[in-house]
């Protein structure tokens, strides 16, 4: 019996990559009407270099950038890349189709949901205070309540505890089979792998089930809770 499903954040359940991209192109743009004389295309690959080097969550990937770029601090492009990327993420960040539907299905039905993240607390939690779903969550760990990235297994042994459910009563659902389902395989949870929020082109996930749409997870549920 199925009795809680825990969710990834990003890319999972809101399109991360979406949002990151619109405000970096936004950022850039900004920079380049303020003064900044720099190939757009240049500039969008020189960012997510600093990205993939220092994380997803670096907050002072423009200040890098623009150091990089001229040599030195320039508080004008500074903000204009900053004040463009934070209009840029508010208005692009959205779930996926059918994430409200499908949490609303599980609250009905008496099933407990959660998000384990390896973003920041403040920056996962202002995520979910802007797309108005914080009142929904039983539990939220992100990696200031960890102190552990997944794959650990530590996320997930936490969830547990404070779901206050078994492995064998769960699901893990998310889009980076390196740390959502190696992780949760770690510990007895049965895995989901979002194809719909991948990223790399993964071929072979390696979870127990694969879906193109949230809601897919509404019908392994209840084949799994039927039998």
């Amino acid at each position: 019996m199925i009795k809680a499903v825990i969710f990834d954040l990003d890319n999972t359940l809101l399109d991360f990559q979406k949002m990151k991209e619109q405000g970096v192109r936004a950022s850039i743009g900004a920079m380049i009407e303020a003064g900044l004389d720099y190939d757009e295309e240049k500039a969008y690959q020189d960012i997510f270099e600093i990205y993939r080097e220092k994380g997803w969550e670096y907050r002072l990937v423009f200040d890098d950038f623009i150091k990089n770029t001229i040599g030195q601090s320039d508080n004008k492009l500074l903000a204009a890349a900053i004040v463009a990327y934070r209009r840029a993420k508010e208005a692009t960040l959205s779930v996926y189709p059918n994430v409200r539907r499908t949490l609303i299905y599980l609250i009905k039905h008496g099933i407990k949901i959660a998000v384990v993240s390896d973003a920041p607390s403040r920056e996962a939690w202002m995520r979910i205070y802007y797309l108005n779903l914080h009142h929904v969550f039983d539990v939220v760990l992100t990696y200031d309540d960890t102190k552990v990235r997944k794959p650990s297994p530590i996320p997930f042994k936490m969830a547990l505890e404070k779901l206050s459910v078994k492995p064998e009563e769960t699901l893990m659902i998310g889009d980076w089979p390196e740390r959502d389902v190696v992780g949760a395989s770690q510990v007895g949870i049965k895995t989901i792998f979002a194809r719909y929020g991948d990223t790399f082109e993964i071929e072979n996930s390696g979870a127990d089930w694969e879906v193109d749409d949230i809601y897919e997870i509404i019908n392994i549920i209840n084949e799994l809770n039927s039998a």
